[in-house]
């Protein structure tokens, strides 16, 4: 192994496929979409060069400011729920001896499911005629409008949506946490015990430093799938009512897609590529590793 270290043509040979597939995958499209946001592109023209004309759009842009808030939402409640829920289940199984892999794979079973097909089953069962209101109705209570109340700074339809996301991704980050834990050494828990601490003690100065790195990926992750979060509001709500549910990735789909406006739509592309470069940065900071021996 030392040797093929130290050997250069072998160190060439095989990061220059990876470099190449970066570059054209990622790093050229990058280029080219920070290119356009200083562009008027309709696609089927050539990209007229206008300066910053975009970005001063974006900030007389009405729905521009609604799906910024909405995305700053989604990036907090992702980040806060998901690391609580996440790390609530993975204590919860890892200390359970009959059914743990039964109810894993039914907590993770949604993250492998069609984003399109549970965002469509749930526009279902929040619609105001089926559903939940359907089965309220039975009893005498009228269900509210889930997916087009309007009312409050983050309206319903956005919480909605919220939990539906934890429901569907929280078994990413509980199995995250789960396999990091099982490689802690059970003598360091026994040696807490005799020691005289409790559970709680246990985990709080043991367990939470030993799965710091872990945390910080989960969380790294939740925050960048956030932002860029698009497949489950489409389906439910497409960004209604009166662009209220609109998100960055929504509108950029809109405006790109829509409308032909690849140009207003780059500059939306490069906000979101620079908010999901600050937070993993800040992530990233916030749990800077430390060793430690498991």
């Amino acid at each position: 192994m030392e040797k093929l270290l130290k050997d250069k043509k072998a160190i060439i040979f095989f990061v220059t496929p990876a470099l190449l597939l970066f570059t054209v995958v990622l790093f050229i499209p990058i280029c080219q979409s920070v290119y356009y946001s200083f562009c008027e592109y309709k696609g089927l023209t050539a990209p007229k060069f206008i300066g910053f004309e975009n970005y001063k759009e974006l900030l007389s842009d009405k729905t521009m400011r609604f799906a910024l808030k909405n995305s700053i939402f989604f990036l907090i409640f992702s980040c806060v729920s998901q690391l609580v829920m996440g790390m609530f289940l993975a204590v919860l199984l890892t200390n359970i001896k009959k059914g743990k892999n039964l109810f894993k794979n039914i907590i993770y079973l949604p993250c492998v499911l069609s984003s399109t097909a549970l965002g469509l089953l749930w526009m279902f069962i929040f619609s105001p005629k089926l559903g939940i209101n359907q089965l309220l109705e039975k009893f005498g209570i009228e269900g509210p409008l889930w997916l087009m109340d309007t009312s409050g700074f983050i309206i319903m339809p956005m919480w909605v949506i919220a939990f539906v996301s934890l429901w569907q991704y929280v078994g990413q980050s509980m199995m995250l946490y789960m396999a990091q834990m099982a490689g802690i050494s059970k003598s360091i828990y026994e040696a807490s015990y005799i020691d005289g601490c409790t559970k709680a003690k246990t985990f709080w100065h043991i367990t939470l430093p030993l799965i710091k790195p872990m945390v910080g990926t989960a969380v790294s992750l939740n925050a960048i799938g956030s932002l860029k979060f698009f497949d489950l509001i489409y389906n439910m709500t497409e960004g209604g009512p009166n662009h209220r549910t609109e998100v960055l990735a929504t509108h950029l789909y809109t405006q790109g897609f829509k409308y032909n406006k690849y140009g207003y739509a780059s500059a939306i592309g490069v906000i979101l590529l620079i908010m999901c470069l600050i937070v993993t940065a800040v992530v990233n900071k916030a749990f800077k590793n430390e060793n430690y021996e498991m």
